[in-house]
């Protein structure tokens, strides 16, 4: 199952995409029972599901579903900031004050991939040092379900750059041991990917770019 995760984590498997037991049999070499097994297990956690007379294939996201799982998102990042920011000690604030140096380099070098790569890390390394084990396996359950992959939003134009920024913050707040500014710029920081989430609205783009209804084509 975990080689099936990783891959739709990794974006090696796209939205919409379909499983076919017999390739992974092939590829991984195990059972088509164990293929099937961790199908259904992925089916469970939402990360795939199953058509009618079609097999399985990796769930696609909608814009609304989206939004709500960054909204929850947010209030549990929120949390785990926090805690973090109560419990870390000095081992835990020179790993983070590294891992920030680390990803402003990998901005300054214009490595995205192993930007976004450093940017996951960080979020996990909190919810670890939060100590908070229920809401950092909620958020790992809400990552599981693809936004990031689907809606491509930290590889759009600028926005790697506003990221840093705020990554920056959180990590700073921790460091100093401020939970509630560590709680204030994990805020922050999904507030803003749910801005950018809303500019790939349909309904939005829809409207036109002054956010009127959408005019006939012969209208003047």
């Amino acid at each position: 199952m975990e080689y099936l995760r990783r891959a739709v984590r990794r974006g090696e498997l796209i939205p919409g995409q379909r499983l076919v037991e017999a390739d992974f049999v092939e590829e991984i070499g195990v059972t088509r029972g164990s293929v099937r097994a961790a199908i259904d297990d992925l089916v469970a956690e939402g990360i795939c599901e199953r058509i009618l007379h079609r097999g399985a294939r990796v769930r696609t996201v909608s814009y609304e579903q989206a939004r709500e799982i960054l909204e929850c998102r947010k209030v549990l990042e929120g949390l785990t900031a926090a805690k973090a920011a109560e419990r870390a000690g000095p081992d835990d604030t020179a790993r983070l004050t590294e891992h920030a140096d680390r990803l402003s380099r990998a901005m300054r070098a214009g490595e995205l991939a192993e930007y976004s790569a450093l940017n996951s890390q960080l979020h996990l390394m909190l919810a670890d040092m939060s100590g908070q084990r229920t809401a950092a396996d909620l958020i790992e359950r809400l990552n599981a379900q693809i936004v990031r992959h689907q809606f491509q939003l930290s590889l759009r134009p600028g926005r790697p750059q506003v990221s840093l920024a705020q990554h920056l913050a959180i990590i700073d707040a921790v460091v100093a041991g401020d939970p509630a500014a560590a709680q204030y710029a994990a805020h922050a920081h999904l507030d803003s990917v749910i801005e950018a989430l809303g500019s790939q609205d349909p309904a939005r783009e829809s409207r036109g770019a002054h956010g009127d209804a959408p005019q006939p084509e012969n209208a003047a």
